[in-house]
């Protein structure tokens, strides 16, 4: 079941990015050979509108835009000069930008559509004391472990649910963090017995609340865990588009951020690629997010979608941020590059993502047998 989720995500997201290509070339005047749903080879002709011939391919993932002398091929074959005029090669070097760019853009829009969505009809998130009573599923979630603190003794780690706490008689239970923190002061450092959800599995663990745990009180007795009550809660229309942008910004942000320094590190040979998924750990992602809720699914597609947008955008050979940066060479050189030498240069540029991806994929398999 993963796996069709996963394959269904990966075609709407490459054909979201070809479509901008696809429209961004139609509204330049660039002539479009083939619009193509998969890759080849070719099952079936769909149909054919004005010069554009729709496709039905055997491989199905994603799909593709063919666009009239994308790498000058054909161009000084074809013989009419109204034609030829249409090549992308023949456009202006913003025309050719504004074309390549169109795909990362959909992408990023996408991603807003789908945070936006997400919080619309409701995903887990933090919750403030006046949400509480109008979210559902609320859970009591920890947040943060102080070393060596009593919990941290227990084995409580960030991520856990706290369900039940007892001491002797007295039992607490529900989702109230203050409710949950009073119970702790006042057992008076009795041990507790705690009831916790640690990845998926329930267990009762024993914990022994001391004082001097916490600085800004150090005759409370505490635990040392940093605990918030998180639930799923939809939110209106306009707050959902608010906050979705602000969201969207903010993980498009921190995401170029993270793979900037990942490239800095990789060019350093320093690179940590347990921090790396490929196509198998995504698709165990995508499954579990499946499970969780409409959503957690559309969180998790837009900051997929988000990392595609911004992976393209690598000035590397065959992706689009590579062949910006052709556009932008001979924008400053005024003198476009052989279509020999881009054509070699893509080539070496793709066996490179061929590479990278396998050598991802193993790992993933790696440690998920692992």
């Amino acid at each position: 079941m993963s796996i069709l989720i996963f394959a269904l995500v990966l075609v709407v997201l490459i054909l979201v990015h070809e479509l901008g290509h696809f429209f961004a070339a139609k509204l330049t005047g660039m002539r479009v050979d083939e619009f193509g749903l998969g890759y080849p080879p070719r099952a079936k002709l769909l149909t054919t509108r004005g010069d554009t011939k729709y496709t039905l391919n055997w491989i199905p993932f994603g799909g593709f835009v063919r666009i009239f002398g994308e790498d000058s091929v054909g161009v000084d074959s074809e013989g009419n000069p109204t034609q030829k005029s249409r090549a992308f090669t023949e456009k202006s070097r913003i025309a050719q930008a504004f074309v390549l760019v169109a795909g990362i853009t959909m992408n990023l829009i996408l991603a807003w559509v789908l945070f936006t969505g997400a919080l619309m009809v409701g995903t887990p998130r933090a919750l403030s004391p006046s949400e509480v009573s109008q979210a559902s599923n609320v859970r009591l979630v920890v947040g943060e472990v102080l070393h060596g603190s009593p919990a941290s003794l227990a084995g409580i780690t960030p991520g856990d649910f706290i369900i039940k706490a007892s001491s002797g008689s007295a039992v607490w239970g529900g989702s109230n963090s203050k409710a949950f923190t009073d119970f702790v002061a006042k057992s008076d450092g009795s041990s507790l017995k705690l009831t916790v959800v640690h990845d998926g599995a329930t267990r009762v663990i024993t914990a022994k609340p001391e004082q001097h745990v916490i600085s800004y009180d150090g005759s409370r007795y505490a635990l040392g865990v940093g605990i918030a009550p998180v639930g799923i809660l939809a939110l209106p229309f306009f707050s959902a588009i608010k906050q979705g942008t602000a969201l969207t910004w903010e993980l498009t942000r921190s995401t170029a951020v993270g793979l900037a320094q990942f490239f800095v590190h990789a060019v350093t040979l320093t690179a940590n690629l347990s921090e790396v998924s490929g196509p198998v750990g995504i698709a165990s992602a995508v499954g579990t997010a499946a499970t969780q809720g409409t959503g957690s699914l559309f969180s998790l597609v837009a900051l997929i979608s988000i990392n595609l947008a911004l992976i393209n955008l690598i000035p590397i050979p065959a992706l689009d941020g590579g062949r910006l940066l052709f556009v932008l060479i001979e924008a400053v050189s005024r003198k476009s590059i052989k279509p020999s030498v881009a054509q070699t240069i893509n080539a070496i540029g793709f066996a490179f993502i061929v590479i990278l991806m396998v050598v991802v994929t193993a790992h993933d398999i790696f440690r998920l047998v692992g």
